[in-house]
């Protein structure tokens, strides 16, 4: 089974539906067991639905604050 660290490494390709059959089970079953995951997932597709709604022309801040963000917690993982 994967480790709460594993499954946040592969969670935007999760989300993104572009893993393989064999890791996207693994992300499942990881998810089924441990709450804090399935939050944190919940929270990753609800930030996704958010920028969706934004105008035009924000999105390059925007992306740039989100890469320093994911920075920060692969730093702090």
């Amino acid at each position: 089974m994967l480790s709460c660290k594993e499954l946040v490494a592969h969670s935007s390709e999760f989300i993104d539906g572009q893993l393989g059959l064999g890791k996207r089970m693994s992300v499942r079953l990881h998810l089924a067991m441990c709450q804090h995951c399935r939050r944190f997932i919940k929270q990753m597709r609800l930030s996704q639905a958010v920028l969706r709604q934004l105008p035009p022309g924000q999105s390059a801040e925007l992306d740039a604050l989100a890469a320093k963000l994911a920075e920060l917690r692969r730093n702090h993982s």
